[in-house]
C-alpha cells in the first residue's frame, strides 16, 4: 500500500464531501471553507481520515460533520485553549482541538451567517501565527 502525498490538491474530494451532507451541515461548512480560503488562500485541500483537511506545508485546519454539531479541528489543543472563555461565551464547546459548532444557532453571527465570523477568523489566524513559530 502506498503512502498518501500529504501535499495533494483535490478540492473535487472537499466538494464531494459536502455534497453527501445533510442541507444544514452543508451550508455551515461551506462557509467554513470560504472563511478558511479566505485566511490562507494558498492552502490546498483535500479529504484525508475521511475529512476535509487544509495544509500549508503541514496540516492547517480540518472541517468535519458530526451528528449535532460540524467541526473546526484547529489541529492545536493550544488554540482552543487559548481562548477558552471567547469560544464558551459564544457558546462553541471544544473538545480537544476541536471546535463544536452548532448549526442555525443564536450564535453571535454576520450578517447573512450561522457562524461567529470574527472568532472563527480570529482561530484560524491564531493557528497561523502558531504554524510560523514551528
Amino acid at each position: 500500500m502506498s503512502k498518501p502525498t500529504p501535499d495533494r490538491h483535490a478540492p473535487q474530494e472537499v466538494d464531494a464531501y459536502l455534497a453527501a451532507q445533510e442541507p444544514a451541515f452543508r451550508a455551515t461548512l461551506a462557509q467554513l471553507r470560504a472563511l478558511i480560503r479566505a485566511v490562507a488562500p494558498h492552502c490546498t485541500e483535500r479529504v484525508s481520515y475521511k475529512i476535509p483537511i487544509f495544509r500549508l506545508q503541514q496540516d492547517f485546519v480540518a472541517i468535519s460533520a458530526a451528528k449535532q454539531h460540524c467541526g473546526l479541528h484547529t489541529m492545536s489543543k493550544a488554540v482552543p485553549q487559548a481562548m477558552r472563555d471567547e469560544l464558551k461565551a459564544a457558546g462553541i464547546r471544544t473538545s480537544g482541538a476541536t471546535l463544536h459548532i452548532k448549526t442555525g444557532s443564536d450564535l453571535p453571527v454576520t450578517t447573512g451567517s450561522d457562524l461567529p465570523v470574527t472568532l472563527i477568523e480570529k482561530a484560524l489566524r491564531a493557528r497561523l501565527a502558531e504554524m510560523a513559530e514551528d
